[in-house]
């Protein structure tokens, strides 16, 4: 991309914030936010430069891809993404093959987003494991070679929700991380952006116990590709702060901790006897802990604003205000514009495949303050952005 066109994008990018930081005062007073929601436009106006920080805000992650539209972790999917206006594609989530590969599939186990089970040649692979303390019944990556799972094709993982995307069943094979690699680098030439990319390591602990450690792999592939210093287009992220603290020793690329439920322990901490929940890492301590070693977190969205008992919105923590205090971004998951995901107050019918009203949805997490939002419709998300930017 050239200056010119860096320029204009940022000069764009902080006049569109400046608006909503006039407008904002209605959203965020609905909330109680105000001064966070300013904050968040704020931001967006200072963000011009190099690296995480050049990002828009709120950022639009594709969230595996467009996987609103097509079979996820697939280059259609990632492509469509980046069509589609996402600033950044998840692409992908990276589990490792017999033979050492990395590969992007949501979970090791493939029968639910492959045609694995349509290929007799492979009926006996079938077998249960117990996959971070859960019994876990399909096919595993880690016992098919790279060149057996080249011979699989993708597969929409939630067909009730999503029955258009069957049309697409068959059509892509499971990309490597590699091929991820050069394909971001493909893209970036073709449109004249740089196009970012957002993978995560899968179970670590589960997979370093089989021989089969993720970090190591992933440093190895960012340098070969000269994708390891601190402003290169790739963020890595992980639900285990060990792995993330493991990164931040083999390489230099912005790191996100993914948080799941308050009364949940991340698996390594399971493993290593260490008794803390996800409710302690966001505690003030826990985030000015994380903040020594990443810069970011990737909170559920239920952490940001609490669901009350029938579904709908309470109030919001105080979350994105204790994370921006000591340094860290906060790009929660995820926005789906499906009514089963939506808070209760946002759906429209009942039915599971229908669209309620998400770009209120949006609309109500963006006043927050967030830096951004993990979404499997990017072009949703990029509208809801430009409207609640311009008040």
């Amino acid at each position: 991309m050239d200056s010119d066109r860096v320029n204009e994008r940022t000069r764009t990018t902080a006049r569109r914030a400046l608006l909503g930081a006039a407008a904002l005062g209605a959203g965020g007073a609905v909330l109680g936010l105000p001064g966070t929601a300013q904050a968040a436009a704020t931001r967006t106006a200072a963000h011009g430069g190099h690296g995480l920080k050049g990002l828009p805000v709120p950022t639009i992650i594709g969230h595996r891809g467009a996987s609103g539209y097509r079979p996820e972790h697939t280059f259609g999917s990632y492509e469509l993404a980046l069509d589609l206006g996402a600033d950044v594609v998840e692409a992908g989530d990276l589990v490792p093959t017999r033979d050492g590969h990395l590969v992007c599939r949501h979970e090791p186990e493939i029968g639910g987003t492959t045609d694995v089970a349509s290929h007799p040649e492979f009926a006996g692979r079938r077998t249960t494991k117990v996959l971070d303390g859960v019994p876990t019944t399909g096919w595993f990556t880690e016992d098919f070679t790279l060149a057996e799972l080249k011979t699989l094709r993708a597969v929409e993982r939630i067909p009730a929700n999503r029955p258009h995307n069957t049309l697409y069943n068959g059509r892509w094979e499971i990309p490597t991380f590699e091929e991820v690699l050069k394909w971001q680098d493909e893209q970036t030439r073709r449109r004249g952006r740089q196009v970012w990319i957002y993978p995560e390591t899968k179970h670590p602990t589960y997979f370093r116990a089989l021989g089969l450690g993720l970090e190591e792999r992933v440093a190895k592939l960012l340098r070969r590709h000269g994708k390891d210093g601190r402003n290169a287009p790739v963020i890595l992220q992980s639900f285990e702060p060990t792995s993330i603290q493991k990164l931040n020793r083999l390489v230099d690329n912005p790191l996100v901790v993914l948080l799941s439920s308050a009364s949940s322990r991340p698996y390594d901490f399971v493993e290593s006897g260490d008794p803390r929940t996800v409710a302690d890492l966001i505690t003030p301590k826990g985030l000015r802990e994380i903040a020594g070693y990443a810069q970011g977190i990737g909170p559920t969205l239920d952490l940001v604003i609490p669901k009350n008992a029938d579904g709908t919105l309470a109030s919001p923590t105080t979350l994105v205000a204790d994370a921006h205090k000591v340094g860290l971004i906060l790009h929660p998951y995820t926005m789906r514009n499906e009514n089963p995901f939506l808070p209760a107050e946002y759906r429209k019918g009942a039915a599971a495949d229908a669209y309620g009203d998400a770009f209120g949805a949006f609309r109500t997490y963006f006043a927050t303050g967030i830096d951004g939002v993990f979404t499997d419709n990017a072009d949703t998300g990029v509208l809801a952005r430009a409207d609640f930017l311009a008040g």
